[in-house]
């Protein structure tokens, strides 16, 4: 379970990163390599192939919903 909620953690770090860079401006050389970093971390851990569909989806539900309330 630990590594399921780990899993989660990093999908929504990875998403954050992501809309930061589509931002004006995009993001620091420091968010880049986080990103690159936090990609590495999802690849290495066995649950993400099976959830990373799962979780993208979950997670472009939930960032339109955080972006009504801003």
């Amino acid at each position: 379970m630990k590594s399921v909620n780990e899993l989660l953690e990093l999908f929504m770090r990875q998403a954050e990163l992501e809309r930061a860079m589509r931002q004006p401006g995009g993001a620091r050389v420091t968010e880049e390599q986080e990103l690159h970093a936090v990609r590495q971390k999802i690849a290495k851990l066995p649950q993400a192939k099976e959830l990373s569909v799962t979780h993208k989806g979950a997670l472009k539900t939930a960032n339109s919903d955080c972006e009504l309330d801003g």
